[in-house]
């Protein structure tokens, strides 16, 4: 059996449990969806949302980027928050980095990685704002592994200064914004940042005329 065939086995089955456990699974999930989370979070095949959070169908809106980015030009990501924050109105943004992150090793690097160097480029300007933090840890993984928790946290910074969240905080006091990071070792994920609706910006973001 080739590799490929053997997910649309799997698919088959999945389908056929769920159908057993609760025959009415797919009907509820077929006209809406009413996620209360968003969750912004890396490209890896080891951090699937869904198991690590034990969420079914239907409850979290997924992005999955290169090292869980919330960069202001990309339009792939600004149109997936705009439609969870102000048509799906979730209650809480994610952004969910893990340790070990390749991604942003490769941005502590100097190696020439072709296309991708466009957007690590925007790891390696957290990198340094935080330098002088990061270079004094004493292990290579120490400071691989702070960048990381720095480099959410930045992001969910990032998500906080654009006119969609603004707007949203404004008109209904949500939705709060989170950053996690995720430990391969053990599964566990580390909460790392938390901002609250209506939370003071500096005045270079905030936008008035919302």
């Amino acid at each position: 059996m080739k590799s490929y065939e053997r997910l649309l086995l799997e698919n088959k089955a999945w389908a056929a449990e769920q159908m057993q456990d609760d025959p009415e699974f797919f009907n509820r999930l077929l006209h809406v969806q009413t996620p209360e989370f968003l969750w912004i979070g890396c490209s890896d095949s080891r951090v699937p949302p869904d198991k690590i959070t034990q969420t079914q169908p239907g409850e979290i809106f997924i992005h999955r980027n290169i090292a869980n980015m919330v960069v202001h030009t990309d339009l792939n990501l600004l149109s997936v928050l705009e439609y969870a924050v102000n048509v799906l109105k979730v209650k809480h943004v994610i952004v969910c980095g893990h340790y070990g992150c390749g991604g942003v090793k490769a941005a502590m690097g100097r190696h020439n990685l072709g296309i991708i160097n466009k957007w690590l480029r925007n790891i390696k300007d957290v990198y340094r704002y935080h330098r002088d933090e990061i270079d004094v840890l004493e292990t290579e993984e120490g400071r691989l592994n702070r960048l990381i928790e720095l480099n959410v946290e930045e992001q969910v910074q990032n998500l906080a200064k654009t006119s969609i969240i603004q707007k949203a905080w404004k008109d209904r006091n949500e939705p709060h914004l989170h950053g996690w990071v995720y430990d391969l070792h053990d599964g566990i994920i580390k909460p790392v940042s938390e901002i609250e609706p209506g939370h003071h910006l500096d005045d270079l973001y905030a936008f008035d005329n919302l």
